[in-house]
């Protein structure tokens, strides 16, 4: 597991990206892999809201990766609660000329699953998964189970 919390600044958002995809590299995820750029996507989009929309003025986000069975789950937690962002089933496209409304749909069209929760205290998880080709082969060459 990997865990992480980052400034609620675009700086710690771009900071969340490359500590994912470095992360990864050193699980045996190869950068430029579809694996990679896949968790590469969700963790710039999940980040850039909890930057945006999920900002408490002094608190950070967190960003938590996971090799989990079958693939990598990532988590990314803001300390904002009020309104949840839609769910899985909830994501609309925004219109063609929209300038913003895109980050979920993003990550509904890269994660093979995904979700969001709420956390105690106030705030929020969204965690998505990426499945990994040859997982089992990887954890073996690791010697994480």
């Amino acid at each position: 597991m990997f865990t992480q919390r980052l400034s609620s600044t675009p700086r710690g958002a771009r900071l969340a990206r490359h500590l994912a995809v470095g992360q990864l590299h050193a699980w045996g995820i190869l950068y430029g892999s579809d694996v990679s750029e896949a968790v590469a996507v969700i963790v710039a989009e999940l980040a850039a809201n909890a930057v945006t929309h999920g900002r408490v003025p002094g608190r950070d986000f967190e960003l938590r990766l996971t090799l989990v069975t079958g693939g990598v789950r990532v988590e990314v937690t803001d300390s904002r609660s009020g309104s949840r962002p839609p769910g899985p089933r909830d994501v609309r496209p925004p219109s063609p000329l929209a300038e913003s409304k895109r980050g979920l749909v993003l990550v509904d069209a890269v994660a093979d699953r995904w979700e969001v929760l709420d956390r105690e205290p106030p705030g929020k998880t969204v965690r998505a998964e990426v499945d990994v080709p040859e997982w089992w082969s990887l954890v073996r060459r690791q010697g994480l189970r």
